[in-house]
């Protein structure tokens, strides 16, 4: 296992093949090995267990054996359309939230599709959504079916309010835009009537300062990065589901405070997640190498 690793959440369902294809995209250019991670939870009544698996009873080794061979194949299928990325599958058994909070500390990026079936049904709705993102070891991107079509090119966009969450999110911004040799778009959201009436002017220069020195240091590492600073007035979510419109991907701290407080706890970040046009990247913390 690997630090540098993808996981892909998989059930074999189509957002599930989604995810995968972003996942081999970005597994192509990084060089970074991909673990399709199947997770389910067995039933103990007579029921659909998951994804082309005929109803059982647990302990069910006939179903057991039907799992392992879907992803048997989809992982077969992934390292023939990719040769130059090595593709393996696993299969696991519990809750699939906390399953893949486990998993994600031996990663370095966790990928899901925006829907599920079998035993990611509702993954990103609700509690479990909440609990994945909000608590993963290494981020988590989030690939929707409607948008990772059109995701391929623009800007890598990254929503910053000062706080630890977001400063990691942006450090991650950063190297990816670096990978895909795109500009990066640095937002911050300002709500004008928060400020109680504080003069217009005054306020956004007060904002964009806050933006560059972060910023200053990033721009000194990677100088060959296109930055673009943005204070925008406007509500959080919907200023970043905007941007998103023609962004490559969309990078978030989990828990921001000021605009972006309760991003990924609350209907802010559901908004995000449900509405986004393209790819969500979601950042707690950072991977760690093995043995730290």
């Amino acid at each position: 296992m690997s630090a540098e690793e993808i996981i892909v959440g998989y059930d074999g369902s189509a957002d599930a093949a989604v995810a995968l294809d972003w996942a081999l995209d970005e597994a192509e250019r990084s060089g970074r090995p991909v673990r399709l991670a199947y997770v389910f939870e067995w039933l103990t009544v007579a029921g659909w267990v998951g994804p082309g698996v005929a109803p059982g009873i647990w302990p069910d080794e006939n179903a057991r054996r039907q799992v392992e061979e879907l992803v048997r194949r989809a992982a077969a299928d992934a390292a023939a359309r990719r040769p130059a990325v090595p593709v393996r599958g696993e299969v696991y058994d519990g809750p699939p939230a906390l399953v893949l909070q486990e998993r994600s500390a031996e990663a370095g990026l966790l990928v899901l599709g925006s829907r599920g079936h079998g035993g990611f049904a509702g993954l990103l709705v609700g509690s479990t959504a909440v609990a994945v993102t909000a608590h993963a070891h290494c981020p988590v991107v989030v690939v929707r079916a409607d948008g990772a079509a059109t995701a391929r090119s623009g800007p890598v966009v990254v929503g910053v309010d000062g706080s630890d969450a977001s400063l990691l999110a942006l450090g991650f911004a950063v190297e990816r835009a670096a990978g895909y040799r795109a500009p990066l778009r640095v937002l911050r959201a300002w709500e004008p009537a928060a400020d109680g009436g504080a003069d217009p002017d005054a306020a956004t220069a007060a904002e964009r300062a806050a933006l560059d020195e972060p910023l200053a240091r990033w721009r000194d590492t990677f100088p060959h990065v296109e930055m673009a600073a943005e204070v925008v007035p406007g509500r959080p979510a919907a200023v970043l589901v905007e941007a998103s419109g023609d962004a490559r991907l969309v990078v978030v701290g989990s828990r921001g405070r000021g605009g972006l407080r309760g991003m990924l706890l609350g209907s802010v970040g559901q908004q995000l997640i449900q509405h986004a046009r393209c790819p969500v990247a979601v950042v707690r913390e950072l991977p760690h190498p093995r043995g730290e």
